[in-house]
């Protein structure tokens, strides 16, 4: 029987024996090296069998031998890197791992997987990149598995945003999400620091789009809307800056004279005439008082009265009977 050694590569690398019976009949016996341990440290030379998993065959020295390091597996009789998307950190191992949410991994053989970058995402395991956040969305944190919308009053005009920024004064975004901002309307300012547009203050005016500010309406004008131009006071009625409305004197009584109101002539004829009446009035009353003062006294000037006595009986006499006098 003659023997032959030969090497076939198939789930493991194995050894052959050949077996010639009488001269036309040829056996073949598969023999696989193997190491006794999972961890491929030691060989025993006295079995075949297949290797363990996570090694692989050494077809010079015919052992079994780990898979050389981390990010490799066994895969159908070899040790091969793990794919994209996918990782091992430990040797030996018969399969790789993928990147959880908010993970990449873009090479083969990786050990570890790669966090997201602020501003980019990732929602699905064994990812080899991370999409970026769209335009108007944003995450500040790594390995994030979405984006968030921009805020109102702030806005983003570019993918992979960390951040979203404040719209510039003048300018405001009144939707989430906002690619850009738009200007402030016509009777409304944004300052810098502020996130939205404010309308102008009472007795202040903008006319124009995107601004900062507005502005106090100027003297001998009113304003009484922030969106229209100061209107000219009339000749007859007071306007001082930051007025909403003209401020008249009262026609009737009052006319403006210069920079105030005066006295109109009708006012001061009532004035006259309502003194005069209030005049006679406090005379009348100060005679009638001393006419009722001087009755009280003419009556506590009259000599006393005899008062005449009621008829009657006083101790059994009449009070109208002459007095009787008795013993002469």
């Amino acid at each position: 029987m003659n023997t032959t050694f030969t090497d076939n590569v198939t789930a493991a690398t194995t050894l052959t024996e050949s077996t010639t019976l009488n001269d036309s009949v040829t056996v073949t016996t598969p023999m696989i090296l193997s190491t006794t341990s999972t961890g491929c440290s030691s060989l025993n030379t006295s079995t075949c069998e297949v290797c363990v998993p996570g090694s692989y065959s050494n077809n010079d020295s015919l052992q079994c031998s780990c898979c050389p390091g981390p990010g490799m597996c066994q895969f159908t009789a070899a040790c091969l890197p793990c794919s994209l998307g996918f990782f091992q950190p430990l040797t030996g191992q018969q399969q790789c791992l993928p990147c959880s949410q908010g993970f990449y991994t873009n090479i083969s053989g990786s050990r570890v997987c790669r966090a997201c970058h602020p501003g980019s995402y990732s929602n699905s395991t064994g990812s080899n990149s991370c999409q970026n956040c769209s335009a108007g969305f944003y995450t500040s944190q790594q390995n994030a598995t979405s984006c968030n919308p921009c805020l109102q009053g702030t806005f983003c005009n570019s993918s992979s945003c960390a951040q979203c920024e404040i719209c510039p004064a003048g300018t405001e975004s009144l939707q989430a999400a906002a690619k850009e901002c738009t200007a402030c309307r016509p009777g409304m300012h944004k300052p810098p620091l502020q996130n939205m547009c404010q309308i102008c203050s009472s007795g202040f005016f903008q006319i124009h789009w995107g601004q900062e500010t507005c502005n106090l309406c100027p003297e001998n004008h009113y304003c009484p809307s922030p969106d229209v131009n100061p209107i000219l006071c009339p000749g007859d009625a007071f306007c001082p800056e930051g007025s909403t409305a003209p401020g008249y004197c009262m026609e009737t009584f009052f006319r403006k004279a210069g920079e105030e109101c005066e006295l109109a002539p009708v006012t001061i004829a009532l004035l006259v005439i309502g003194g005069g009446v209030a005049l006679l009035f406090v005379i009348l009353l100060v005679l009638r008082r001393r006419r009722d003062t001087d009755g009280e006294l003419s009556l506590a000037r009259q000599p006393l009265i005899r008062k005449e006595r009621p008829q009657g009986r006083y101790y059994g006499i009449p009070c109208d009977a002459e007095p009787v006098y008795a013993g002469w």
